[in-house]
């Protein structure tokens, strides 16, 4: 009896990792190839895996299953290095939609849920399977003063606690020669 009742409490919490927060629709359509590619964290709530981070990125690939791997990278200025988490994200569902799956822990997956995404795939409003997780994502190290109050309206609106919101500093990722400055512009929303 009690290893079936904590199969089935096991079974009700994972479930619950994976659920979207009431009130919160993810994009109706996600082209993974667009979305592929590095990812700026410009904003989060704080939460323990990223607490101490800062130059916050997200990088998603193919991973060879057909599904995507993850790439999370954030410097940790008090120990002065770098750190990462490799993981894997999948669709929710049948359909190709911003409601993800992602895992950093074997087979325990949690809701990556996008709930605004730009046309052209420059910034990405994000939270988890609740409203203790809330990312706003750019493909560039830095966004407009507009979007980042426009970010902040909108997690308003649907209930995230934004007077706790961080806004994290890109600094490590400076404008110069190669790759970098590719990414050195400003979003902005349309």
């Amino acid at each position: 009896m009690t290893e079936r009742l904590g199969a089935l409490l096991l079974t009700l919490l994972l479930t619950a990792c994976t659920a979207v927060p009431e009130g919160i629709a993810p994009v109706p359509e996600l082209d993974t190839e667009r979305y592929l590619g590095t990812w700026y964290e410009i904003a989060r709530l704080d939460h323990s895996f990223e607490r101490g981070l800062d130059s916050v990125t997200a990088r998603y690939s193919r991973h060879p299953d057909g599904g995507l791997r993850v790439l999370n990278r954030g410097y940790d200025s008090e120990a002065g290095e770098w750190q990462e988490a490799e993981g894997r994200a999948r669709y929710a569902g049948d359909q190709p939609s911003g409601h993800l799956e992602v895992s950093f822990f074997g087979p325990f997956y949690s809701s990556y849920v996008i709930f605004e995404l730009d046309p052209d795939y420059q910034y990405a409003f994000v939270s988890g399977y609740n409203r203790d997780y809330l990312w706003l994502l750019s493909r560039t190290p830095k966004v407009s003063e507009a979007l980042r109050e426009r970010f902040v309206d909108e997690a308003r609106a649907r209930g995230f606690a934004v007077e706790e919101l961080q806004f994290i500093s890109q600094a490590r990722h400076r404008c110069g020669a190669g790759e970098a400055a590719a990414h050195c512009g400003t979003v902005a929303p349309e």
